[in-house]
């Protein structure tokens, strides 16, 4: 069984995120931005960022 690296960040990303926000450092906030930013440009290439890019686009435009 493969995994991919998109896949991977997400439940990290996922289990990062879903700690107390008052313990983070500083540091670790960081890292947290790191890790969704490398996130975004990993799946921005795949048909399910294109659909999550339409999704905000529409969303965005109702918004305005």
């Amino acid at each position: 069984m493969t995994i991919s690296a998109s896949a991977a960040l997400a439940v990290i990303i996922f289990i990062r995120l879903a700690r107390r926000t008052e313990s983070r450092s500083r540091s670790d906030e960081r890292l947290t931005v790191v890790l969704c930013t490398v996130f975004g440009v990993l799946i921005a290439a795949t048909p399910w960022g294109q659909a999550i890019l339409r999704l905000v686009g529409v969303v965005t435009r109702a918004t305005l």
